[in-house]
């Protein structure tokens, strides 16, 4: 009922005023994108939807976060090392299709360097790095094509000294999210050969900023019942859409190269139908219909931290012989038969506040042996669902779904 409603939905598309921001609002990419880009491309934006509803789809009535394309990164230094089965399923989970492995290496390549230099106002950036075993066999090509395709840091450890390893690992990880994701590796065991990480981390500040002063305090309808919240307003000529089923609204960052998107099931309809229906041509029809109208807007102040391991989520969308002792990373290692992946941890934070948004995100694949006019009022003070994007190619940042505000 949400899709039909989303595409019933109509109306031309409309940047937010810059209101009193100088800079002028980004509205095209710097250059067009290569077929083998746009296929990246789809391929995350495919792949962030199935993550996103196996993910919910075991968080019924909670909050969650996830950056699946954290994810895709960490994995996809994986799949250079995968051959066979082991390749095809992975391959196919992250939705390359048939692709070469050639032009997803450098759709990877390009994806990072369009999300890191687009906007200047804000600040993202994709890290990568690989941490290995010193004394293990990978092979000099693997490490190659993570260094060059990926960018990845490439640091050969003694794994035996686990306290050590862990803090070189974990300070990396905190410097590149910017304290906000101290730790992702809590153990070493002797199976351990290698730590695949991909850390994002984006800080934007709204085109046009909340005041803190008309900030309130009010009940935000939790689907355990009302909590006590922080409702940030602004009322303003806001991106907006509306259709029988929501509300949305979009809120650019800096010079509008990057949005966060934010829809709100009306009294009536749940925040869990939505959210099971979410899927690239639903969020597409939904901004596609945005258009500029004078909105009374309260949204609630959020800051969160999500952990979830992603192997079941994985396995759930069909990658299964990587987990086994029947995978084969040979393109990895001379011993590539002995390894499997033993772990996918992904860690999330955000924080929503008046000046903006901060979000970061770690995804760390484990190899072990055998990443003016009447004002229509939004009042986002129930469940609802938020995804922080890049406009102009559509690339999905982070999925978010809020029912609780407590904590």
């Amino acid at each position: 009922m949400f899709a039909a409603a989303v595409l019933a939905a109509c109306g031309a598309s409309d940047p937010t005023s810059p209101s009193t921001q100088a800079a002028p609002a980004l509205t095209s990419l710097p250059r067009n994108l290569t077929d083998a880009e746009r296929s990246v491309l789809s391929a995350t934006n495919a792949f962030s939807f199935s993550l996103w509803k196996q993910v919910n789809s075991t968080r019924k009535d909670s909050n969650v976060f996830v950056s699946p394309l954290s994810a895709s990164f960490s994995l996809g230094m994986a799949l250079n090392g995968a051959a066979n089965q082991t390749f095809d399923e992975m391959r196919s989970a992250l939705h390359f299709g048939g692709a070469s492995i050639a032009d997803i290496d450098g759709g990877y390549k390009s994806l990072m360097s369009l999300l890191t230099s687009l906007d200047k106002s804000v600040t993202m950036n994709v890290a990568n790095s690989i941490w290995y075993r010193k004394d293990f066999p990978f092979n000099q090509g693997f490490l190659d094509d993570g260094a060059n395709y990926f960018g990845a840091s490439i640091k050969p450890l003694d794994f035996n000294d686990a306290s050590g390893s862990m803090s070189a690992i974990n300070g990396w990880v905190n410097a590149q999210t910017n304290g906000k994701i101290p730790t992702i590796v809590d153990q070493i065991d002797p199976a351990n050969v290698m730590f695949l990480i991909n850390a994002i981390y984006f800080k934007g500040s709204w085109r046009t900023k909340f005041d803190a002063a008309a900030t309130i305090d009010a009940p935000f309808h939790a689907a355990a019942g009302d909590q006590n919240a922080r409702l940030m307003h602004r009322e303003a000529k806001i991106s907006y859409t509306e259709t029988s089923a929501f509300q949305a609204v979009d809120l650019p960052y800096g010079d509008s190269a990057f949005a966060m998107t934010i829809v709100l099931p009306k009294p009536g309809s749940s925040v869990e139908s939505l959210a099971s229906s979410l899927d690239a041509s639903v969020l597409q029809s939904v901004t596609n219909s945005l258009h500029t109208a004078q909105i009374d807007l309260f949204m609630p102040k959020v800051k969160l931290s999500f952990t979830r391991n992603l192997i079941p989520d994985l396995q759930s969308l069909g990658m299964s012989v990587p987990f086994t002792d029947h995978a084969d990373f040979t393109r990895m290692s001379t011993r590539g038969r002995e390894l499997d992946i033993s772990q996918v941890r992904h860690k999330t934070y955000v924080d929503i506040n008046e000046e903006g948004t901060e979000a970061a995100a770690v995804t760390s694949t484990g190899i072990s042996v055998t990443s003016a006019p009447v004002a229509t009022t939004m009042r986002v003070d129930r469940p609802f669902i938020f995804v922080i994007r890049e406009r102009l190619s559509g690339t999905m940042l982070f999925m978010g779904k809020i029912v609780s505000v407590a904590g």
